[in-house]
C-alpha cells in the first residue's frame, strides 16, 4: 500500500464528491430512512462502483505509457471543466428526484433502497472517473481503492449526520470551484508527466 496515493485519492474523491448529486442524494435519503440504514446501503453501491473503477483503471495501465497520460490528463481536465461550469451557474440540484424514488420502508429494504438510487446514480460520475484516471496513472490498484472508498465513505457519513448543516457554512458553488481547481492541478501535473 502507498500511503500517498491513498492521501492523495481520498483528498481528490473527496473535493470532487462532495459538491455531487450523490451528497445531495445521500442527504435526502437520510431524512426519509434511519441514516444508518442509508449509509449502509451507500456504502455498498459506493464499494461495487469502486472496485469496477480500479478494474477499469487496472486494465487501462496495460496500454501504452503515454496514451494513459493523455487520457488521465484529458479526464482531470474536462472534470475541470464540468466542475467550474455546475459552480458558474450556481446550479443546485434538491434531491427531489431521488427522494421520488424512495418508498417509505424500514430496515433492510431502506439498506436496498439506498443501495439502489445511489448505485443508478454513480455509473459515470466525475469520482469514478477519476478513480479509473488515478489507477492508470499510478498503477497503485489497492492503495486508489482504499483512498476513494474511504472519501466516498466519509462524504456519504458527512450527508448523513451533518448535511444540512454543512450546506449552510460552505456554499455548494464554493464547493464545485474547490473540486475543479483539484481536477484541473491533477490535469496540469499528469500533461506535465506527459511532456517530459
Amino acid at each position: 500500500m502507498d500511503l500517498a496515493v491513498i492521501a492523495l485519492t481520498f483528498g481528490a474523491i473527496f473535493v470532487v464528491e462532495l459538491p455531487d448529486k450523490t451528497f445531495l442524494a445521500t442527504l435526502v435519503l437520510a431524512t426519509k430512512y434511519r441514516p444508518i440504514l442509508v449509509w449502509l446501503g451507500v456504502g455498498a453501491a459506493f464499494a461495487v462502483q469502486t472496485v469496477v473503477a480500479v478494474a477499469l483503471g487496472h486494465a487501462a495501465s496495460f496500454l501504452p505509457d503515454n496514451a494513459v497520460r493523455a487520457v488521465a490528463a484529458l479526464m482531470f481536465l474536462v472534470g475541470a471543466v464540468i466542475l467550474f461550469r455546475e459552480g458558474r451557474s450556481h446550479h443546485q440540484d434538491s434531491g427531489d428526484e431521488f427522494a421520488a424514488k424512495a418508498n417509505d420502508v424500514h430496515g433492510f429494504r431502506a439498506v436496498l433502497a439506498s443501495f439502489l438510487v445511489l448505485f443508478a446514480a454513480e455509473w459515470g460520475d466525475l469520482s469514478q472517473l477519476l478513480t479509473i484516471s488515478l489507477v492508470a496513472k499510478y498503477q497503485a490498484p489497492s492503495s486508489v481503492f482504499v483512498g476513494a472508498l474511504g472519501a466516498l465513505l466519509a462524504v456519504s457519513g458527512l450527508a448523513v449526520l451533518a448535511g444540512r448543516s454543512l450546506l449552510r457554512w460552505i456554499s455548494l458553488h464554493v464547493l464545485h470551484y474547490v473540486g475543479a481547481a483539484v481536477c484541473l492541478a491533477l490535469g496540469v501535473l499528469t500533461l506535465v508527466e506527459l511532456l517530459r
